[in-house]
Parts: C-alpha cells; structure tokens; sequence
C-alpha cells in the first residue's frame, strides 16, 4: 500500500537527516513541516529530497500537524505515518502501526509506549502525565487506550479525508482522537520501543497538559453536548428544586423567607435550565451540521 511519512520538526538539524535516510527504506513519500525553525532542518530536509513544508514562525506541534494532514491529502497515499523528529521512534516499527490499516482491522492505530517494556524508558514526570491525560482522554471517547499522546501514529486515507484537524497546539492528539471516534472509526494500539536521548521534548509539561485537557472539554462538549452539559443542568436541577422546596417549607412553617435558601434554590435552578437550554441547541446544531455533511 501506498505510504507517506510526515514529521513534525524544530530545530532538529542534529537528528533530521539519520531519521529521514533510515525511512527512504520504507517510503519514497516523506513530508517534513517545518515549525519555524532557527537551525537548519528544512535545508537538510530539502537537500535529501523530501517534501518540506516551510512555517515562517514556530506555530505549535498542532500546526505542524495540521500542514502534514493537509499535504498528505493531496498525494493520493492510503496510509499517513506520523512521526517525531527527536530520534525516539525506530523505523522498524512502522511496518507494526500499519499493519491493522493493511489489515482493515483499524483505522487510527497508535504506537503505545506502555504496551512492553519501553515504559521504563520514560521520564517519570512525563510517565505520570501521559496517565492523567490518557486517562480523561479515554473517558471521552470511551476506549481504553494506554497512550492518548503518543506522535508515532498511522491513519487510514478515510481518517485522512473525514478528520480535520484545527488545534495549533499539543491538544490536536486528543482532538483526532475525539473526532475520529465521533465518526465510528476504528482507533487501536500497537507496542513500540522508544529510546530517549537526554531532552528530547520542547514542550513545557504544563502547558502540554492544560492544552489537552481544554481540548478535550471543548470537542467534547461538541461531540456530546447531551452528556456534557446534559448531565449537569438535570443535577443542578435537582440541588436547585431541593432548595426551593425547602425554601417553602421553611415560608410555610416559619412565615417568612429564607434569603439564603432562595438564593440558593434560585441561583441552580436557573444554572440547570441554562444548560439543559444550552445543551439542547447545541445537540440540534450539531445534528443538523451532521446531516448537511452527509
């Protein structure tokens, strides 16, 4: 099957060349976006014959993303292979993560970090962060995944059609995911093997995570505003009837009312109705949305 390899990359001068000579021995077809880099990736990358794709700043690793997508659209490939630019991922396990495309068993499928003995090759700090996302990632699209954020992936060319991606930063992991399970398709995991070479990543911790997690609020929110904000206008509603009811009691025994009973019997009440009227509009534009697409 046709393949195309795209890696993301900033400033990897150092590691660029190793990693695209080793992948000419699986494809012909290598995308390198360039997210602004100061050193000289993109020359390198261009010397060796790859297509590059060239950011005049450094946008995010969701922008780099999202210009792989698009060029990869354009070149009629069944299969995109992502790929990091830091010399952790080993080229000999791409044949593994695109095997359940090949096989049409899977439509996603991501190289897991904590299906084998690689885990131990982890920073511990990040070990614990990639828990704690893949874990409210999993609760959103309902699977059981191991590594939500693993950048070693393979995407079938229907996932590649269907999926348009739009975060410019760390979150557009958990976006693809949310997306590509909203629309049924098949999202599966293999193990790979990884090596850390001292600071391989840019990317601050924090601020990987908080992106993630307002992505995943935010796509879910759209994906299922029913459960989203479903769920807790019919709690609020339930705190705030509690209140009122025994904010009348309160009237009807004592003869006068509780400010703050009302207050609070009021204040949630009005919360549940706002929501439940916000997840109902919600629910009926993305339905329609959803209907005009197919």
């Amino acid at each position: 099957m046709s393949l195309v390899v795209g890696i993301p990359a900033f400033n990897e001068e150092k590691n660029i060349a190793g990693i695209i000579t080793k992948l000419k021995d699986v494809t012909d077809k290598i995308i390198v976006c360039d997210d602004g880099s100061s050193d000289l990736t993109a020359t390198i990358a261009e010397q060796l014959g790859t297509i590059v794709i060239k950011h005049d700043k450094n946008l995010g690793y969701g922008a780099a993303i999202r210009s792989i997508f698009l060029k990869a659209k354009t070149l009629d490939s069944n299969t995109l292979v992502t790929f990091d630019a830091d010399g952790q991922h080993r080229v000999e396990d791409i044949q593994s993560v695109i095997k359940p495309i090949n096989d049409h068993v899977s439509d996603v499928v991501i190289g897991s970090r904590f299906l084998d003995d690689s885990e131990k090759e982890v920073p511990n700090y990040r070990k614990v962060g990639i828990r704690v996302i893949t874990k409210i990632t999993n609760a959103s699209i309902k699977k059981q995944l191991t590594d939500s954020q693993s950048g070693f992936r393979a995407y079938s060319k229907e996932v590649l059609n269907e999926i348009n991606p739009s975060e410019m930063g760390m979150g557009i992991s958990t976006e693809i995911l949310i997306k590509a399970a909203s629309k049924n398709f098949k999202i599966s995991e293999v193990p790979i093997k990884i090596t850390y070479h001292g600071k391989t990543s840019t990317h601050n911790p924090v601020s990987h995570g908080t992106s993630v997690i307002i992505s995943t609020i935010k796509y879910t929110s759209i994906e299922r505003p029913l459960v989203f904000y479903g769920i807790p206008s019919v709690i609020f509603l339930l705190i705030g009837l509690t209140f009122s009811y025994m904010a009348i009691q309160y009237y009807v025994d004592i003869g006068r009312l509780s400010t703050n009973l009302t207050i609070v019997g009021a204040t949630t009440v009005l919360i549940g109705i706002v929501l439940l009227i916000t997840a109902t509009l919600l629910f009926s534009l993305v339905s329609v949305v959803r209907e005009g697409k197919d």
